[in-house]
């Protein structure tokens, strides 16, 4: 169960990084962007070809970073300059890119299984050190020596990467032209009048958020041992699972919050979709199905939650009339007073 659990974590804070991606588009630029599904898998890739051919694989990963950049600012060109749906945008550039993709690859699968990959070089790095077995230690001391992972090291290091890239991007969105970008997705109308280029912001943002996006597609691909044409399907659903679990259960007050609420939710996701696959009766090719079912529990809980809420709130102000009726008419006021205070 922990190994599961830990495995879980790990996935979970690389995805991180692509449910930052989706956050920016969806929710800062109010952008419906499905060029999340393609730009997903341009950069595992970008990546995984480049490490097969020799290339070091902090670079290629970094070259696999750019290229979603490049996916997602013609997606933006297309709906700004083209004048084309933004829905139908983000369609079509993921289309194109399957096909863009398979043009990288040459072929639908490359395995990375007995290549040198960032992960290797992190695992490597981590043994010398002795770190893993003083944490292993500790787990065997407590009764998990049966569940011990096999290194601690990536987790470690995508933890540092993951919140690398979460202080930039609050960083970025508290500049003038991140508040620039979130008045855009606000209100463009709003942001024109004051003679900022919309189309420039909507570009922009979208090329950072598919660089986010094709970076954590590079790292699941070193991760997993090889990138694949259709690892990328459905991946927007997982992105905006983890943005709606985040923001229900963690708060969205402040730019910060959110973006570490997005990364909670993306771990929390993760876990709970392995969790499910350990009942029986689920298999595997039924987790597209849970992550459904996820998404719709995430969406309505926090309104099922605001409506016992509100309907205590009313119950209260009722039981607070009922009482106010019944004392004398001399001390209504000093009543009325009194409660009103304690609320």
């Amino acid at each position: 169960m922990f190994t599961a659990i830990f495995g879980a974590f790990e996935s979970g804070i690389i995805y991180a990084i692509m449910a930052l991606g989706v956050y920016l588009s969806f929710r800062v630029l109010d952008f419906p962007d499905l060029t999340v599904d393609g730009s997903f898998v341009t950069g595992a890739a970008v990546a995984a070809t480049m490490i097969v051919s020799g290339v070091n694989p902090f670079a290629a990963t970094i070259m696999a970073m750019f290229a979603g950049f490049i996916a997602g600012c013609l997606t933006g060109i297309i709906h700004t300059f083209g004048k084309i749906n933004a829905l139908l945008s983000g369609i079509l550039m993921m289309i194109a890119l399957y096909s863009i993709n398979l043009r990288i690859m040459g072929k639908s699968n490359v395995p990375l299984l007995n290549t040198e990959t960032a992960m290797t070089h992190v695992r490597d790095f981590w043994d010398k050190t002795g770190i893993d077995a003083f944490f292993n230690s500790i787990l065997s001391i407590i009764g998990l020596g049966d569940s011990l992972p096999r290194t601690w090291g990536i987790i470690l290091f995508m933890v540092l990467v993951t919140f690398t890239i979460k202080f930039l991007a609050d960083r970025f969105l508290q500049t003038e032209v991140g508040l620039a970008l979130r008045a855009t997705g606000d209100n463009k109308r709003m942001i024109r009048s004051l003679s900022a280029n919309t189309n420039l912001m909507v570009i922009l943002g979208l090329g950072l958020s598919n660089a986010m996006v094709a970076f954590s597609g590079a790292l699941i691909a070193q991760q997993g041992g090889f990138a694949d044409v259709g690892m990328g399907i459905g991946m927007i659903i997982i992105g905006l699972a983890s943005v709606i679990i985040g923001e229900a259960l963690f708060g969205t007050k402040t730019i910060s919050r959110t973006t570490l609420a997005v990364i909670g939710g993306a771990i929390i996701y993760r876990i709970v979709v392995t969790m499910a696959l350990r009942v029986e009766f689920l298999e595997p090719g039924d987790m597209k199905l849970i992550t459904a079912t996820i998404v719709i529990l995430a969406l309505i809980m926090p309104k099922v939650i605001d409506r016992t809420k509100e309907k205590k709130r009313k119950a209260k102000r009722l039981a607070e009339n009922m009482t106010l009726s019944e004392l004398p008419s001399g001390g209504k006021g000093e009543a009325g007073a009194a409660i009103k205070s304690d609320s």
